[in-house]
């Protein structure tokens, strides 16, 4: 007899592991232990020479689960084929590990269990068009697991499951919390770290709308009030958002202090020697301590001569994970009443409608809507973390003489960790 010691499941695991409806669905915090508990029922359907497959929504989250399924698999003497990740087991059974990144590459094949892992990240069709009909002629089963995101077609398979008048269908809802396993210090930790909407959904399993709402209280902070030029005494620094083609070119300016907006600049369609041009007169205006500029594409030439000018500009290098840290951070100072911004209409719309939705890799996505545009946001998100204390500010700096790749830290109390060649203003 073939034993397989299976890592142990918690309780709220063994509840859904145990259950006997064909169709489950599974809406649990991040680490809930989603992915192990699907690794063992298809591993117990492979043993019991039955088909499974385990269906992820990109190559690298199929990665992962992979890993976990051989090393239970290598127990009961599975034959593990690295190229396509399949388990056949010695009474003919097998698990097939899948990406559902090219959808037609999942049909033709009748199943007993099929695991959509992470199914909120993965297309209504996938499930509808390709893996349903894989379970017809075996009267299959399945196990739909995913941590939300917004209310797209996993929230409505899991208010299936919530019908107590459709007997095949059962879904469950876990927090984090729910995982005994996970210490309750680090989920406390978690919530002090992160905007509240975004803790909701990862670590509550909660369903939030997934148009709008990466920053709340945005027009109870819109009491700031617009200066013309700074004072002595204080502090200032600014963020840039350079404009490309039809976007616009944003400059905000923050007094550090006080962690209030006291200038919004914007404009498109000039010329990047006009841009140049502005953002000069605005500096002589408030003498920032430093600019804190988007360097993509456009950006990094410009920052050159404004660097050559004498500007104090820092090139901030905006990726998907930057980008996603400044918004974590924006969010969290407008949740907690720290930031006030100026009642600009332009900046409250863009700020209202600005979205987060996490990528089949696993990443947030931060981003205006289709159409729209967040320059304003930008350059906000840029203004403010140069402004606060312990913001996300390592960034890449260009030298005296234009050439990047020293590197310098933003500091609430000085411009730079190392002086530059050319001095900030002084007053």
């Amino acid at each position: 007899m073939i034993v397989v010691h299976v890592p142990p499941l918690h309780a709220a695991q063994l509840e859904v592991a145990q259950d006997p409806h064909r169709f489950k669905v599974l809406c649990a915090g991040r680490r809930f232990g989603k992915s192990r508990c699907a690794c063992a029922l298809c591993v117990l359907e492979g043993l019991a020479g039955r088909r499974a497959w385990l269906v992820s929504p990109s190559y690298p989250m199929a990665a992962a689960i992979w890993r976990e399924s051989k090393e239970l698999a290598a127990q009961a003497g599975a034959e593990v084929r690295e190229s396509d990740m399949s388990l056949v087991f010695p009474h003919g059974g097998f698990v097939r590990v899948k990406s559902s990144d090219k959808p037609n590459s999942l049909r033709g094949e009748g199943l007993d269990l099929v695991v959509m892992d992470e199914a909120a990240f993965q297309t209504e069709e996938t499930w509808t068009n390709e893996l349903r009909p894989t379970l017809a002629d075996r009267l299959g089963k399945a196990l739909i697991i995913s941590t939300p995101n917004g209310r797209n077609w996993f929230a409505r398979a899991f208010a299936r499951g919530q019908d107590p008048d459709d007997s095949e269908w059962k879904s469950w809802q876990f927090p984090t919390s729910a995982n005994p396993f996970i210490s309750p210090t680090e989920i406390l930790q978690a919530e002090r770290d992160m905007p509240a909407r975004r803790f909701e959904q990862e670590f509550e399993a909660s369903f939030v709308d997934d148009a709008g709402g990466v920053f709340r209280n945005v027009r109870s902070s819109a009491t700031a009030i617009p200066l013309e030029r700074g004072e002595p005494g204080r502090r200032w620094v600014v963020g840039v958002d350079w404009g490309r083609s039809i976007d616009f070119t944003v400059s905000a300016v923050f007094d550090v202090g006080s962690g209030a907006m006291v200038a919004l600049d914007r404009s498109n369609r000039i010329e990047y020697v006009q841009q140049r041009g502005r953002l000069l007169a605005l500096c002589e205006r408030f003498r920032p301590f430093v600019v804190l500029a988007e360097s993509n594409s456009i950006g990094q030439p410009v920052i050159e001569e404004l660097v050559r000018a004498g500007l104090p500009v820092v090139p901030f290098v905006m990726s998907n994970s930057s980008k996603a840290a400044l918004a974590d951070a924006l969010s969290l100072a407008f949740e907690r009443g720290t930031i006030k911004i100026l009642p600009d209409p332009v900046l409250l719309n863009e700020l209202e409608s600005f979205e987060m939705t996490r990528l089949p890799s696993g990443l947030m996505r931060y981003a205006a809507p289709e159409g729209g545009h967040d320059d304003t946001v930008v350059a906000t998100m840029l203004a403010w973390s140069a402004a606060s204390e312990g913001a996300p500010c390592t960034v890449e700096m260009i030298g005296g003489d234009g050439d990047p790749g020293s590197l310098a830290r933003l500091d609430k109390d000085a411009a730079w960790t190392q002086p530059p060649t050319r001095s900030a203003w002084d007053w």
